[in-house]
Order: C-alpha cells, then structure tokens, then sequence
C-alpha cells in the first residue's frame, strides 16, 4: 500500500534519519572529527619511511574509511578529504606512479608504494603514469564535484594492501586535536 501524500514527506526524514544513525555520521574517524580543525599536516620528513596528508594546511574529514564486510559489498573505501578546487594534491608518500588518467569521467592518479598502493581522485593529474615521485611531491590539482562531499571540493583518498582495502589515515602519526577558543 502506498502511504497519502501527507505521510510520503514524514517516510522520507525518518528513512533519512535512520540512515545517517546506520551510517554513524557525522564520522569520526581515527582520532580525527569530522569537519574539525586539527593541527595543519606536517611537512614531510626526509626517508621513505614517513608519510603525509595529500592536502596542505588542516587536516579536515568529509567522509570517513567505512570498510566494506566481503569483497563487494557497500563501504567508503577511503576518506574524503575536505579542500578546495585546485588545490595542490600530493603523493602521501615516494613511489610510483602506476595509473594517472580518466576512469569514468574522473580524473585518478594511482601511486605504487612497494607493498602499498594509494589512490586520489577526482584530479587532474601532472604526473605521468610510470614516474618515480617523493613523499609530499605536487602529483595533481583537486577537481570540484566530489559525489558525498560537504564542501566544494573534497579528495577521496584510498589505500589498499593487495585487494584489501585499509584507513589511508593510518599511515599518518596520531595528532592531538586542537581546541579552538569559544569566542
């Protein structure tokens, strides 16, 4: 039976309640609040060993890693950083480039890491695929239009092991948030 009129509007809010609450949102995502400012992202270290956020300045989540329960089934297999159009997107840390181009009408930039892969879309990629870049160097420019994302721009960073896919904000040191002042 198909609810009146009147009742569709209710239906539809509390259908959308329910799925924020199922989905935990806003996200709060390993030590990081969601939309919160935190300390800005450190400058990367000398050593392949160091990683980085791919945006400069404050480190702010969109969306957080919700990891799929089977191989294909529904999850956020990323975070969405929050940015702003043409900003500077950089490697998290040295490897190589393995795919920069267009899937699906974005543009993604693949970076091999050893063991490790991380992935930044939507870009506008100026790397070329096969290039050996460094940690914190400019691999692309973000594109607004991020399908979820609160802002006008946000960068969906992945990371697998493998197939496996893992929270890219484990790669980064644990920072203390800090507190804003009320007025």
């Amino acid at each position: 039976m198909i609810p009146p009129p009147r009742h569709r509007a209710v239906i539809l809010v509390l259908a959308l309640l329910v799925t924020l609450m199922v989905s935990r949102w806003p996200h709060t995502v390993a030590g990081y609040r969601t939309l919160a400012a935190t300390a800005p992202a450190p400058a990367p270290a000398p050593g392949p060993a160091r990683w980085r956020a791919p945006l400069d300045g404050p480190l702010v989540i969109g969306r957080g890693f919700v990891p799929p329960a089977t191989p294909y089934g529904p999850g956020h297999r990323g975070v969405d950083l929050v940015g702003r159009p043409a900003a500077d997107v950089r490697a998290a840390g040295p490897g190589t480039v393995s795919f920069a181009g267009m899937i699906a009408g974005r543009g993604v930039i693949t970076i091999n890491h050893g063991a490790l892969r991380t992935t930044y879309e939507p870009v506008i990629p100026v790397v070329p695929e096969g290039r050996s870049v460094a940690g914190g160097e400019i691999i692309g420019r973000l594109v607004a239009g991020h399908p979820g994302c609160p802002a006008d721009a946000c960068l969906h960073w992945g990371l697998l092991d493998g197939a496996r896919y893992l929270n890219p904000l484990s790669l980064l040191p644990h920072r203390q948030p800090r507190l804003l002042p009320l007025a």
